[in-house]
């Protein structure tokens, strides 16, 4: 017997409002050469007003950053990811510095983080890089994009040790349990919820939603990465933020227009966007 065929929904059959926003995207790569103009085009008839483009290095930024100056929706953030730790230098930091300077669309310092999956980076020299830039982000008092992988409990005691708790400070792709958001809202932090939410196995995280204040919950892609069900396997793309907000606003208990577009405000808010 053959595996069931998997029906791709269209996500503009699942439009919602204009006023969403994803919080966190990888437009700037090659996955999106061809096609990144139509993507936005996608993403903008889904109700998906702004879009977070995450340039990783201030190499990236400065090759890279100009495929947007048509689209003003997408805002910038820029960190050292922790699989790239060897790349964050004097040099680097100081860089990054001079672009925040120069760029009003670079609104958070971001991903950064610690990733003990992954074997790309000593861990000493994760520590050091993600210590390097909670200080840049601090001193440009600019908000701050966490990525975690497999190392939670290192990655939030370094947080509170260096007293981040209050700091403006998303957690991006919250693949976690209750116990784990009790831990991010205690410091009183935001929470980004990516594609797999709609995977059958999440049930953890779905658990997890319901204890997150509106006002301090986020939506995002991760494109190309981690589509959601029912494209899952699939480049993910920026449209289809809108089955993930479905399936966060069924766990809540909440219309998905109305998480949709709180969502939305919330990001707005976090990175300033009115202010922009």
């Amino acid at each position: 017997m053959g595996h069931k065929k998997t029906e791709r929904i269209d996500p503009l059959t699942r439009a919602l409002p204009p006023g969403g926003v994803d919080s966190h995207a990888h437009l700037d790569g090659p996955e999106f050469d061809s096609d990144r103009a139509e993507a936005l085009a996608r993403a903008r008839a889904a109700g998906v007003s702004g879009v977070g483009n995450v340039f990783l290095g201030p190499e990236d930024f400065t090759a890279r950053r100009a495929v947007f100056d048509r689209h003003p929706e997408v805002f910038f953030l820029l960190g050292i990811h922790p699989c790239d730790g060897r790349r964050c230098t004097p040099e680097s930091l100081e860089a990054m510095r001079a672009a925040f300077a120069a760029e009003s669309r670079l609104r958070a310092v971001g991903e950064i983080g610690l990733d003990f999956h992954w074997q790309d980076c000593p861990r000493e020299l994760q520590f050091k890089a993600f210590a390097g830039q909670l200080d840049l982000a601090r001193e440009l008092g600019a908000p701050v994009v966490i990525h975690c992988r497999e190392a939670e409990e290192d990655c939030l005691m370094t947080l509170e040790a260096r007293g981040f708790a209050g700091y403006p400070l998303l957690w991006h792709c919250f693949g976690g349990g209750p116990a784990l958001a009790r831990r991010i809202l205690k410091n009183g932090w935001h929470i980004s919820v990516p594609g797999p939410v709609t995977y059958p196995a999440n049930a953890a995280l779905r658990e997890a939603l319901p204890l997150i204040p509106a006002e301090r919950l986020l939506l995002e892609t991760d494109s190309p990465y981690l589509a959601p069900a029912p494209w899952r396997g699939r480049r993910n793309e920026p449209a289809l933020t809108v089955f993930t907000a479905r399936a966060v606003a069924e766990a809540r208990g909440v219309a998905p227009e109305e998480l949709w577009l709180t969502c939305g405000e919330n990001a707005r808010r976090f990175f300033g966007l009115d202010a922009a």
